[in-house]
């Protein structure tokens, strides 16, 4: 998550580092800074699970069929697809998966499979806490 946040900023806090660097004299003074930096960051990320988790909740209580199995939907659609292209495509006589579908399907399936298969379990050991706090 951090290689995607830190992708996402465009190298911002790098840039920002840097400013620190050039404006502190110390060592104390550039750890401070550092922590300080790094708290916001472990902030905003967790602000941006708790958005996801908030998208789901809200697709999980409508009233719509497509809201409710648009993961379920989209992980099935992916592995069909990524199936029949690893066979068919350009399968004729030897078998070989064309080298330029690997990292594009490699991202699409570890981000579809991480993002259903972690949700699903941070969403029902959530679940599984607040049954036993009301307990």
């Amino acid at each position: 998550m951090n290689k995607i946040f830190s992708w996402l900023t465009g190298g911002v806090i790098k840039e920002v580092g840097n400013v620190i660097d050039k404006f502190t004299t110390t060592k104390e003074e550039k750890l401070e800074a550092q922590k300080q930096i790094q708290l916001i960051l472990e902030n905003a990320e967790a602000n941006a699970q708790r958005e996801v988790t908030a998208r789901w909740e809200a697709d999980m209580n409508s009233d719509s069929f497509l809201s409710k199995n648009i993961r379920p939907a989209v992980l099935i659609f992916l592995t069909v697809i990524f199936t029949a292209l690893a066979f068919f495509d350009g399968n004729i006589g030897e078998f070989k998966i064309t080298k330029e579908y690997i990292p594009i399907f490699q991202t699409l399936l570890v981000t579809t499979y991480g993002a259903y298969f972690v949700g699903r379990s941070w969403e029902k050991g959530r679940k599984l806490m607040n049954n036993k706090n009301i307990q």
